[in-house]
C-alpha cells in the first residue's frame, strides 16, 4: 500500500484524496455479496459466449485464411480484440465478483486495467478502420480495385501499436490503472482528474484519442454513407440485375458494419460518460451501486459481434438462390465478414461508378 501511495503522489497534491486512498483495503467490494453473485454469473455467461461466438468466427476464418480479403481481415481482427477481452480480462473480474473482493492485489489491478483498455482500444480503432472501409467503398467506388492484402496487414500493425501506446502510456507516470469505487474491478485511473492538471490532460488526451476522435470518424463515415445511398438510388436502378444485386450487397454489408459500431458505443458510452463525471464533476458524486451497471454493460460488447455475424449469415443463406436447398455448401462458405462479397464484387462497383 505504501508503493501505491508514492504512485499516487499527485493524487492528494489538491488536497483531494481518490476513493482507493480512502481506506485501508480498496479492494473489498462496497456490493452486497447478493449482488456480486449475480454479477459474476452475468459476467460468466457474457464470457462463455463471447468466447465460443469469436472464437468460433476466428476458426472458420483461419480456414480460409489465405483467401481472406482486407476487409475481412480487419474483420477477424475484430474478433481476436473481443476473444482477447474475454479471454484475459473476464476471468480476473468473474473470480473476484464470487469471492466479494479483488483477489489479484496492485500487479492484477493494473494488468487487468491495461488488458481492458488495450483490447478495448483495438476494438474501436479496427472499428473505425472497418467504417472508413466501408465509406470509401460506396462514396468512392474505385477505391476497391486497389486495395490489397498487404494494406490491411499494415493497418493492422498501425491499429495494435496505436492501442499498445495509449494502454501503455499510463505506466510511464502520467497517468494510472486504479480499482473501480466498488472495489471488484479496475479500469484507468479517472480520478487522476480531480487532483492535478496533469491528471487532467492524461484524461482529456484518453478521452480525445480513444474515444471522440475514433467516434467522430465512425459518425462521419455513415453520415456519409447513408447520403450517397439516397442520392445513388435511383442511378442504380438503371443498371443490370448483377450490378443491382451486387450493390444490395454492399448495401447490406454496410448495415452490419453499422451494427457492429452501434452495439460497441452503445455498451460503452453510458460507461464513458459515467469516467467523465468521475473524472471531471463533483468528487465521489457517483453512487458506487449505479456506477456498476455501465461497467458491466460496456463487458458485454465484445458478445454482440458473433451473434451479428450468425443472423446475417443466416439471412443471406435464406435469400441466395435455392434458399434451405443450398445449406450444406452455404456452411462452407460461411465468411461471418463484413465484406463477403464475391471475387468480381470491386469490378462491378467500379462498372457500377
Amino acid at each position: 500500500m505504501s508503493g501505491m501511495a508514492s504512485d499516487q503522489n499527485n493524487s492528494s497534491q489538491d488536497g483531494y484524496i481518490p476513493h482507493y486512498l480512502q481506506k485501508e483495503d480498496p479492494f473489498a467490494s462496497k456490493l452486497s455479496r447478493e449482488a456480486d453473485i449475480i454479477a459474476g454469473f452475468y459476467l460468466t455467461i457474457i464470457g462463455i459466449l463471447s468466447t465460443l461466438g469469436n472464437g468460433y468466427v476466428i476458426f472458420m476464418s483461419s480456414k480460409r485464411k489465405k483467401k481472406l480479403r482486407p476487409a475481412e481481415i480487419m474483420t477477424v481482427n475484430l474478433a481476436v480484440c473481443d476473444l482477447g477481452i474475454s479471454v484475459v480480462g473476464k476471468p480476473f473480474s468473474i473470480i473476484s465478483f464470487f469471492s466479494h473482493r479483488w483477489m489479484f492485489g496492485w500487479i492484477g489491478c493494473r494488468w487487468y486495467g491495461w488488458a481492458g483498455f488495450f483490447f478495448g482500444c483495438g476494438s474501436l480503432i479496427t472499428m473505425t478502420a472497418v467504417s472508413l472501409d466501408r465509406y470509401l467503398k460506396i462514396c468512392h467506388l474505385s477505391y476497391g480495385t486497389w486495395l490489397k492484402r498487404h494494406h490491411a496487414f499494415i493497418c493492422l500493425a498501425i491499429i495494435w501499436a496505436y492501442a499498445m501506446f495509449w494502454a501503455t502510456v499510463p505506466f510511464a507516470g502520467v497517468g494510472n490503472y486504479a480499482p473501480e469505487p466498488f472495489g471488484t474491478s479496475c479500469t484507468l485511473d479517472w480520478w487522476l482528474a480531480q487532483a492535478s492538471v496533469a491528471g487532467q490532460a492524461f484524461v482529456l488526451s484518453i478521452l480525445f484519442f480513444c474515444l471522440l476522435f475514433p467516434t467522430a470518424v465512425i459518425v462521419f463515415s455513415y453520415v456519409k454513407i447513408i447520403l450517397k445511398v439516397k442520392s445513388s438510388t435511383k442511378e442504380v436502378a438503371h443498371y443490370d440485375t448483377r450490378i443491382q444485386n451486387s450493390h444490395i450487397l454492399e448495401m447490406k454489408l454496410t448495415k452490419v458494419a453499422m451494427l457492429i459500431c452501434a452495439g460497441f458505443l452503445i455498451a460503452w458510452i453510458p460507461y464513458a460518460v459515467v469516467s467523465v463525471w468521475s473524472a471531471f464533476g463533483q468528487p465521489d458524486s457517483v453512487p458506487i451501486q449505479f456506477s456498476v451497471i455501465p461497467t458491466l454493460l460496456a463487458k458485454s460488447a465484445a458478445m454482440y459481434n458473433p451473434i451479428i455475424y450468425q443472423v446475417i449469415d443466416c439471412r443471406f443463406a435464406c435469400c441466395r438462390p435455392g434458399g434451405l436447398k443450398t445449406k450444406s455448401s452455404s456452411k462452407k462458405s460461411r465468411t461471418y465478414t463484413i465484406s463477403a462479397h464475391r471475387d468480381s464484387a470491386a469490378m462491378d462497383e467500379t462498372q457500377l461508378e
